[in-house]
């Protein structure tokens, strides 16, 4: 079965009475954000969508802090993995979108020191050594086919794409970031329902209770 929206949506209205709170409304907002996506021909809106898909189910209530995010998904795509039952990520990463995810691990405008130090009044070569670095850490993750360390470092480069469309470090339908962003969509729509059927087949997890809870 194809996993879209519609079909999720459908086995997801089935079980939520039965799922506890926490996942049933991380499953209903990450799914709302991925029907979304589905319905955009925008690519830069589509990338927006399934980022917030994608936050929607990582995302843990509490305080944000300064390096708290990157620690949360990274958390969350290890748990992923280890529920993942079926194996239906090892094939999207290892088969299916393997020379996109080692072209988005090899492009510098998306690796967050590059900026800080081009955005420095003080720049040194620094980014250069810690790039080579993180691009023969990432070669050693494929090589062993590290599933949870190979998304945890594309998920980070994403993270600096989607901070530069957020904060406006970007102009909409842009020449200069369509590779990326096409690359990214073309994972992330595999990758995000993917991920909430992970979820959905795993109601005994803990899953921890959302930011911005619904008030009834």
């Amino acid at each position: 079965m194809k996993l879209t929206y519609s079909t999720l949506k459908t086995r997801q209205r089935k079980e939520r009475d039965d799922q506890p709170e926490g996942l049933k409304v991380r499953v209903h907002r990450a799914l709302s954000w991925l029907n979304s996506a589905e319905h955009t021909t925008d690519d830069d809106m589509r990338f927006i969508a399934l980022w917030i898909s994608f936050n929607a189910a990582y995302g843990v209530n509490g305080e944000i802090t300064q390096g708290s995010t990157g620690e949360q998904y990274s958390q969350f795509i290890g748990k992923i993995i280890t529920l993942d039952n079926e194996q239906l990520i090892y094939p999207l990463l290892w088969q299916q979108f393997t020379n996109s995810i080692r072209v988005l691990l090899d492009n510098k405008y998306i690796y967050q020191p590059y900026w800080n130090n081009l955005n420095s009044t003080k720049r040194t070569d620094d980014w250069e050594l810690s790039f080579r670095n993180a691009k023969i850490a990432a070669q050693k993750m494929l090589l062993n086919k590290d599933s949870a360390g190979v998304l945890t470092l594309v998920f980070s480069r994403l993270y600096t794409l989607r901070n530069q469309i957020i904060h406006g470090g970007a102009s909409w339908n842009s020449r200069l970031n369509r590779a990326q962003i096409q690359d990214a969509n073309n994972l992330l729509m595999k990758l995000i329902p993917v991920i909430i059927k992970i979820m959905i087949d795993s109601p005994q997890e803990y899953w921890s209770p959302v930011s911005y809870p619904v008030q009834k």
